[in-house]
């Protein structure tokens, strides 16, 4: 695991960036600060290897902070104002992020400085032919889902919410595209860029949309089409 703290005075600003942090499995939030000052104190006793940090705060700002860091801490700095770019990477950042933050882009700069500083498997974990099941990261809890309990998964932006058999959907931070890659591909299909559906869960198809309960309507788009008509004409008779 990557050991990280987050530092930004807008507390709105700093809850946002942990919990990207906490969606991303191999980063470990060790610490979240307002202050700068806080996170100097947290540093003299604790190992860390990667600091996110807003550059334009009150006591201190970002690249006076990390000017006075003694120890070897990749840094990622985050502001609202691009003309503090060239400061930042002067300091040897790892990378810069501009306000407002996507997760798609925290992302992607975390599997970035991830491939270039620490070359941890980045990847979701590999689903065996053996395995069921996977787990996923959901606000601040890790839960187990079997496959088998799944009927659908649909995309919120940077977040996908997966509808379970019996059992109150789950909301999880990440992409569909990534989770579409985690799961069986015999046993889930992409039908749409916002949804993926358990085959075996389907019972009935009125033109180009998928119906569970009776109330829930997963359209086909023209993409996927093809592909779920070729699993549909497998099973006629």
């Amino acid at each position: 695991m990557i050991r990280c703290i987050a530092i930004d005075d807008e507390p709105h600003a700093l809850r946002q960036l942990s919990e990207y942090i906490e969606a991303v499995p191999y980063l470990s939030l060790e610490g979240a600060f307002e202050s700068a000052l806080d996170a100097c104190s947290f540093l003299q006793h604790n190992a860390i290897d990667l600091i996110y940090v807003d550059i334009n705060m009150p006591d201190i700002n970002g690249i006076d902070f990390v000017k006075s860091l003694s120890q070897k801490i990749k840094i990622v700095f985050i502001t609202a104002h691009s003309e503090f770019a060239y400061e930042g990477f002067q300091l040897d950042a790892a990378d810069y992020l501009l306000k407002p933050i996507s997760f798609t882009d925290f992302l992607k700069s975390a599997n970035k400085v991830n491939d270039r500083y620490f070359q941890q498997n980045s990847s979701l974990p590999e689903i065996h032919q053996n395995r069921d099941y996977l787990f996923i990261k959901s606000e601040y809890r890790v839960v187990r889902i079997n496959f088998k309990d799944i009927k659908y998964i649909e995309s919120k932006r940077e977040y996908v919410k997966i509808y379970l058999e019996g059992n109150e959907p789950i909301t999880s931070l990440m992409s569909i595209k990534k989770l579409e890659e985690a799961l069986p591909d015999h046993l889930f299909m992409r039908v749409h860029r916002s949804f993926i559906v358990n085959l075996e869960k389907i019972t009935v198809v009125e033109r180009n949309r998928i119906i569970f309960d009776n109330k829930v309507y997963i359209p086909i788009s023209e993409n996927y089409g093809e592909k779920f008509q070729e699993y549909m004409e497998k099973g006629f008779v």
